[in-house]
């Protein structure tokens, strides 16, 4: 089941085999926590605050998600939310805006596959 499920998930840019890892082996663990995903509104938040200009408080959500991504394997929003945290860090608030559509596409990806996932379509 582990390498079909990774298989299917591995589109949507989630390691589902990396996450067995993180996991310990713990499916049913894991399917849980990544589900959870489907209502975080960390991304949400960063684009308001991208918006607004805020980007100290861009800085706290970018941050978060990349940490939530990583932590879920989500590979592809981990490494555009690295690329707008980081540069928000480093106060280049052009390129952080400019990695926003590659995080927006990212996020819309995982939803794709998580929510297929969650209606047993995959």
């Amino acid at each position: 089941m582990t390498t079909a499920l990774a298989d299917k998930l591995a589109p949507f840019g989630i390691d589902y085999v990396d996450a067995m890892d993180r996991f310990g082996d713990n499916a049913e663990l894991y399917e849980r926590l990544a589900l959870k995903y489907l209502s975080d509104e960390h991304l949400v938040a960063l684009q308001a605050a991208m918006e607004a200009k805020d980007y100290s408080e861009g800085y706290s959500q970018a941050h978060a998600l990349k940490g939530v991504a990583g932590n879920l394997s989500f590979k592809d929003l981990f490494e555009c939310a690295a690329l707008v945290s980081d540069a928000l860090y480093a106060g280049e608030y052009e390129a952080a805006t400019t990695h926003m559509p590659e995080v927006e596409k990212a996020h819309k990806l995982v939803i794709e596959g998580l929510e297929a996932w969650s209606n047993g379509q995959l």
